[in-house]
């Protein structure tokens, strides 16, 4: 398959080739025909790749104010690395899809192959789209019209929140594709309708379409015409689908507006509010978001839970089938709104259009290939390498924002083979495999544990695929580095202990190994810690606070069934390095959680854990949710035999009281991702495991058991 991306450092808009996902479960998996061009948007998202750096910061200044927090806690060197990283990865283009249904997913019901669909998929020639993102096209709309559907769907939103009635007067303040879409909408709604706008070719359409027109930019006034076009009694209701930093838009909306109008904001302005004009006609205000109820909501478009249509009328799919009603019944018309046609192999010169010619509407792309020829699994990245058979040759399952920023890098950086990066959507396998060095990027995992070739797999992937993909690994004869956790519950935990039993009954002279990305042992000042605490030979006593930030409670990772909550996801860490300083198996477990708050739904991350040691060390691990950005994220404290040992964020540690020992403070963070790496590709070849085994699934049971007593309270 082929894809449009942007890169977002150096501002290049270019095409991919990447191996063809499958349709997954609750999905569908559709060859292109057309994919509409969103000239608001995208024009935004190119201009703002294409910026510099200085320009980038000016139009995020909320972001500027997260990096200057991450470098007091994180330091400078840190913090550019995690910037540039972030700039590196490209953004696919496009959310306006048109073609035919080639795979259907378990659970996608009410599609089969073949079916004509709108979606909101990228611009590429082979998209993946969840079942509630699509709506089946009537034969009366043909693909080019039917591309349209998305970006009408939000002007559709935004007019359901304004709730217009027959005959009230309504103003479009931005007459470009939105705005346009939304001008017909209202008409067909028998709504009286204003349009303004500065391109008087814009409002020459709005005219064709029923609207009358202010053009400011000609010197006409906005407010005055709307009190005028409203016959003197103000407007009912002002749709905003205007895209600039001005807070003209809104303050003008505000003025026009009768006593009680309501203004809905579709696109993007400034929002500096003046209270005395929404406070003296009680107006009311609103910010649409998107296609409509259902959007950004996991349990809806990923796992394809649809809302009840007694209570949801008009979620975003029954938004894209009514826009398809009206452009069947000839009520809304897309032709002229068209500005030029591009063969999608062309896409570079489609943006180029889009950024040199602001009045352009819709662009369209339009998709000619065979699709026998998009369905490639597997996409080679470069030459064959010869590879040295004794050392470690990997595959890797994932290439998520950790994989890529952090793991990835880790093992290229301690002389990893790399052979096959496997993803489930493809582009990111080829977009970070290239940068790597992998030989290939596919979208197909059985393939890649058949190859004789691969003799360890790393997994990075979502946490409840952990066990599942690790007892494959094994079965496979491979060594395996899963990236925490190893399982989210007891029975994955089973399984992957059942997978590491049999494989060493297979080899029991050669087993593959296993082993969790634990990479806080191997940081270089938690070694020295240890290298200290060697020669204590008295219990120890330990305090380890994770300032964790708030993390969104419909987060995948809060989903206990997928990410396992954070205690396990995360908190393990903690575990494990605490398990590792004492260097004595646990005995005991103890949890408390923050007490339930009204309105709250997550409390598993607020939470302490007192672990016991055999040896009669003890330990408590503060995992807080609910702290400070700017206080240090991660604090691990040591007292034993009258000295204390205390790290800071893994940049600062400090001794208190012990002999020839005072600070060891570092440039940048080192958490050990590094070391880890290269310890595992070590014990591989040495045949000595970098973290005992037993160990490991000692730390997955109890935390694990954590989590169970958290939730029991």
């Amino acid at each position: 398959m082929k894809q449009i991306l942007q890169d977002m450092g150096k501002g290049a808009t270019y095409i991919a080739e990447a191996p063809a996902p499958s349709a997954g479960r609750d999905g569908l998996l559709v060859h292109t025909s057309v994919s509409l061009i969103s000239a608001g948007t995208e024009r935004m998202l190119v201009g703002f790749g294409r910026a510099s750096y200085l320009e980038k910061a000016r139009q995020q200044p909320e972001k500027v104010r997260m990096v200057l927090e991450k470098v007091q806690t994180d330091g400078l060197l840190t913090t550019v690395d995690a910037v540039r990283s972030k700039l590196a990865q490209p953004l696919p283009l496009g959310y306006c899809n048109v073609g035919r249904v080639a795979e259907v997913g378990v659970g996608a019901d009410g599609f089969k192959t073949g079916d004509r669909v709108v979606s909101n998929g990228p611009h590429a020639d082979v998209v993946k789209v969840p079942k509630n993102l699509c709506a089946k096209v009537p034969d009366e709309v043909d693909d080019e019209a039917a591309s349209f559907v998305v970006v009408a769907s939000i002007g559709l939103q935004g007019m359901r929140l304004a709730a217009p009635t027959l005959g009230e007067a309504f103003v479009v303040v931005g007459a470009g594709l939105i705005g346009l879409l939304t001008v017909q909408l209202l008409r067909a709604h028998g709504c009286r309708v204003l349009a303004i706008d500065f391109d008087e070719s814009k409002l020459e359409l709005a005219r064709q379409f029923g609207a009358q027109t202010c053009n400011p930019g000609a010197g006409e006034d906005a407010v005055s015409a709307g009190m005028a076009f409203s016959r003197g009694h103000g407007v009912d209701g002002v749709i905003i689908t205007a895209s600039t930093k001005s807070t003209d838009p809104v303050t003008q909306a505000a003025r026009m507006s009768r006593k009680r109008g309501r203004i809905v904001l579709v696109g993007v302005t400034g929002l500096e509010l003046n209270r005395a004009d929404f406070y003296e006609k009680e107006l009311s205000f609103q910010v649409s978001c998107s296609y409509g109820p259902g959007r950004y909501d996991p349990s809806y478009e990923e796992k394809g839970n649809d809302y009840p249509i007694g209570f949801v009328r008009w979620t975003e799919q029954r938004n894209f089938e009514a826009v398809l009603d009206m452009m069947a019944s000839g009520q809304l018309d897309v032709k002229s709104l068209v500005t030029r046609r591009y063969a999608f192999e062309e896409a570079a010169q489609a943006y180029d259009q889009l950024t040199a010619d602001k009045s352009a509407l819709g662009i369209l792309l339009q998709y000619k290939s065979a699709p026998e020829t998009r369905m490639l699994r597997s996409v080679p990245l470069g030459p064959k390498p010869a590879y040295d058979t004794k050392r470690p040759v990997l595959g890797f399952i994932g290439a998520g924002n950790y994989a890529s920023r952090m793991l990835i890098p880790a093992f290229k950086a301690a002389g990893a083979q790399f052979q096959s990066i496997v993803t489930a959507g493809g582009v990111n396998g080829v977009i970070h495999g290239e940068k790597a060095g992998f030989a290939e990027a596919s979208t197909d995992l059985a393939d890649m544990l058949a190859n004789d070739q691969i003799n360890t797999v790393a997994i990075v992937t979502r946490h409840d695929t952990h066990a599942r993909f690790v007892a494959q690994t094994l079965a496979a004869g491979k060594h395996v580095f899963v990236e925490k956790p190893l399982a989210i519950d007891m029975d994955g935990l089973a399984q992957a202990q059942r997978a590491f039993d049999d494989a060493r009954e297979r080899q029991p002279e050669r087993a593959p190994q296993i082993m969790v990305g634990f990479n806080r042992r191997f940081s270089p000042q938690v070694q020295k810690m240890k290298a200290l605490l060697a020669s204590v030979k008295e219990p120890k006593s330990f305090i380890m606070t994770m300032n964790a930030g708030a993390i969104p409670p419909n987060h995948w990772t809060q989903d206990n069934a997928v990410g396992g909550g954070r205690i396990i996801g995360e908190a393990c860490h903690f575990i494990d390095l605490m398990r590792f300083l004492a260097d004595s198996p646990i005995v005991s477990v103890q949890a408390r959680r923050m007490g339930d708050t009204p309105g709250v739904a997550i409390t598993e991350d607020k939470a302490s854990i007192t672990l016991g040691f055999e040896d009669g060390s003890f330990g408590t691990i503060m995992y807080l949710a609910n702290g400070a950005a700017s206080f240090p994220k991660e604090r691990v404290e040591v007292f034993a035999a009258g000295r204390v040992l205390q790290l800071d964020n893994f940049r600062k540690l400090k001794g208190f009281g012990w002999p020839g020992f005072r600070k060891m403070s570092l440039w940048r963070q080192d958490k050990g991702q590094n070391a880890c790496a290269a310890a595992f590709l070590s014990a591989i070849e040495s045949g000595t495991p970098a973290i005992p085994s037993d160990e490991i699934f000692e730390v997955a049971r109890v935390s694990i058991e954590v989590a169970e007593l958290l939730r029991r309270q």
